[in-house]
């Protein structure tokens, strides 16, 4: 018998449509994605792009506290003991692996099904869907909600994957008001609107933000180049790249060696944390052009405040059709949007 719904993501988006649609007894099957090295080294892993920070400052509901008792008393132990016991001794905010595990097991009270193996290959051409993992399953579905979200541009740099989330980071809006990031200096690498946003907004808290582009202009708007141009506390650095983020096991990043590519030379700028703005990578090649997409390749909504797709059954959730808010919180809602539609889908046509 085919599912009622199957889900492929594991981020906040996933994890709330799978409580909304198990509490709606569609009893949901989730794909959670494969532990692979190609996934760990795609940003990819199981639990979501939330599974990879430190901190979560600014998901409602989790105040700064020490939440060893409520952790050992909501997860498993099993998986508690596995994977979250270094992180319980902290007295600050919920950290992305907690909150994300937190996320799992209220789904699994409800009854949803959880295959950590990755989707491969979705038939959206025929009813009722046909979905295909990396195991080699075939799975039938009469609704689908996407939620593989959109992963980060890094620099491939050894000593970036060194430093992440010890002051390397892909959101300023995530982790801008970090302590580690206050009063310090902070760099952030592009050139486009994305980066003079996430430079602007760390220049509430940080001593001075210095901007880095490749080339001698920006790529953003000119409404957005003013805004950073005549920002007192954003120093812009042109023809320079990143070439090795300093630091060390105790502090984290200290620093970016930079390297002017016009005449080869390189220079040190000390920080305390280095910002990615260079864009995002929705997570859909394995939809292999079935569904529409923007000309960023996030998949198109095309009904205004629904999660529906360009085809019937087909819904979408977090940031692989968010290009603009890219929050925990703005996934986990229309994650619940995406569990709704899909059960008065249901509904509507007797299934």
């Amino acid at each position: 018998m085919p599912e009622h719904v199957i889900i492929i993501g594991s981020g906040p988006a996933g994890w709330s449509a799978a409580i909304y649609a198990s509490r709606a007894n569609l009893n949901p099957l989730l794909f959670e994605g494969a532990e692979t090295e190609e996934n760990r080294q795609a940003g990819t892993l199981p639990l979501g792009q939330l599974n990879l920070t430190t901190e979560v400052e600014n998901y409602p509901g989790f105040p700064a506290g020490r939440l060893d008792a409520f952790l050992r008393s909501a997860i498993d132990k099993e998986r508690l003991d596995t994977y979250l016991e270094p992180l319980l001794e902290h007295p600050h905010a919920v950290t992305g692996p907690e909150l994300m595990n937190l996320m799992r097991q209220q789904a699994l009270n409800f009854g949803t099904r959880v295959v950590t193996d990755d989707v491969v290959e979705v038939d959206l051409q025929r009813r009722p869907f046909v979905v295909r993992t990396l195991g080699g399953q075939q799975h039938e579905t009469h609704t689908l909600i996407v939620a593989t979200g959109a992963r980060a541009n890094y620099l491939g740099l050894p000593s970036e994957e060194r430093f992440k989330n010890r002051g390397v980071s892909a959101c300023a809006v995530c982790d801008g008001a970090l302590p580690r990031f206050r009063n310090q200096p902070l760099v952030v690498v592009g050139g486009g609107d994305s980066a003079v946003e996430e430079a602007t907004y760390l220049a509430k808290y940080a001593s001075v933000v210095h901007m880095i582009l490749r080339r001698d202009v920006f790529r953003a708007s000119k409404i957005m180049q003013q805004r950073a141009l005549s920002h007192p506390k954003i120093q812009v650095h042109y023809f320079r790249e990143v070439e090795e983020v300093l630091g060390d096991d105790q502090r984290g990043v200290t620093g970016v060696r930079l390297r002017n590519n016009q005449d080869g030379t390189t220079e040190e700028l000390p920080a305390a944390g280095l910002f990615l703005a260079i864009g995002h990578t929705p997570n859909t090649a394995f939809l292999k052009g079935q569904l529409e997409l923007t000309d960023k390749g996030y998949i198109r909504y095309t009904t205004p405040m629904r999660t529906y797709t360009s085809v019937e059954g087909v819904f979408a959730a977090g940031d692989v059709a968010d290009d603009y808010y890219r929050q925990a919180v703005t996934s986990a809602g229309t994650g619940c949007m995406a569990a709704l539609d899909a059960e008065r889908y249901l509904a509507a046509r007797g299934l």
